[in-house]
């Protein structure tokens, strides 16, 4: 019994781990995707983006 739990909890564990890295894989190619000044969290208020 305790080796069907351990089981369990190894394979919940190794699935939460596993989609959290699918995620944010994703989550950076799509970011990626968006160029350099799109993905940065300094986009609103970046020096490179206000018209001179």
């Amino acid at each position: 019994m305790k080796k069907m739990l351990a089981l369990f909890t190894n394979l919940f564990l190794g699935s939460l781990i596993f989609g959290y890295t699918l995620y944010a894989l994703i989550r950076y190619v799509k970011k990626s995707k968006k160029g350099k000044c799109a993905a940065c969290e300094l986009e609103e208020n970046c020096e490179l983006n206000k018209p001179h």
